[in-house]
């Protein structure tokens, strides 16, 4: 029997709309390599827009939260609609996970699990003394600032020591994190390796423009389908692994884990995504096959534990 998915979007990601541009690219690749193997799986997916006040869980088997990448911004309404969701049908990732993911902090939780993570400084504010202080704590003359809740480099700063801050509206709005700059970004460039329901699908390396050392395609990144070893893939695994303890999950419909190399020539978590990150299709041609055989398990154990 064919099940209809909502699959859920941010309005800004549809094609036509005045601030799509690169994000609604990146959604119709993502979109098209799903749809096809998730209807052989049985599932329909539909693109819906998550804060459209029509919609209706009850039209929808399960939902599943794609690129809805205008949440930081409606942090308190994303995760309300997200919680009503699931009073009707299972929604994958699930709510916790998510309201768990969208704090950064959930990087300090890992850590006390065992997964090694870059130095980071937690604080209220990203003021002159906070910052001028870390410099020393980190013991590192470059810091990137980054706000707690945010994504796509959003009000994140690269702050060398004796250097004016950045205009207030450059950093971040309220709660941050500090960590020394890794200058292996520029030059290794960061990895990523994305997981569906815990099996392993496709690894990237992504790397900066030149001059810069933001590695997201919509700041002049690019990537490249790498063949990572045994090793990298086990730091990987330890941190989705961790995850999922921490939260109790038998397994995750989908997760990206964004590692670099660390000031000890050691590999380290910068990010472990799970509140839909692109999940780079180009790179895995695959990875519908992946999604769609692990969407089935999660939403079958979702209706037997119902």
């Amino acid at each position: 029997m064919t099940q209809t998915i909502a699959f859920l979007i941010s309005s800004n990601v549809c094609p036509g709309h005045p601030d799509a541009g690169h994000y609604a690219l990146e959604f119709t690749r993502e979109f098209e390599a799903l749809e096809g193997p998730c209807k052989e799986a049985g599932f329909i997916l539909k693109a819906v827009v998550w804060d459209d006040p029509a919609l209706n869980p009850d039209e929808y088997a399960a939902m599943i939260v794609g690129p809805t990448w205008d949440y930081p911004l409606k942090q308190d309404l994303f995760l309300e609609t997200l919680a009503r969701f699931e009073r009707h049908c299972p929604v994958f990732n699930p709510a916790k996970l998510v309201r768990w993911n969208l704090d950064k902090y959930y990087l300090q939780d890992l850590a006390e699990r065992g997964v090694k993570t870059v130095p980071t400084l937690w604080a209220d504010h990203a003021d002159e003394a906070t910052i001028s202080a870390a410099f020393n704590t980190l013991g590192s003359d470059t810091l990137v600032v980054k706000p707690r809740v945010g994504a796509g480099a959003w009000r994140q700063a690269k702050i060398k020591r004796g250097e004016a801050l950045p205009a207030p509206e450059a950093l971040p709005p309220a709660q941050c994190m500090i960590q020394p700059f890794l200058p292996a970004i520029a030059t290794e460039g960061e990895y990523t390796y994305l997981y569906f329901g815990g099996e392993f699908s496709h690894a990237l390396v992504k790397r900066p423009k030149a001059g810069d050392y933001r590695v997201q395609g919509e700041h002049g990144g690019q990537e490249e389908k790498i063949e990572p070893s045994t090793d990298d893939l086990a730091v990987a695994k330890k941190a989705l692994d961790a995850a999922c303890t921490h939260l109790g999950l038998s397994s995750i419909l989908y997760a990206r884990v964004d590692l670099a190399r660390g000031l000890d020539g050691e590999l380290a978590l910068m990010e472990l995504e799970m509140i839909e990150p692109y999940l780079y299709p180009l790179e895995g041609p695959g990875m519908g096959v992946i999604f769609a055989r692990a969407l089935a398990r999660l939403l079958d154990e979702a209706l037997t534990n119902a």
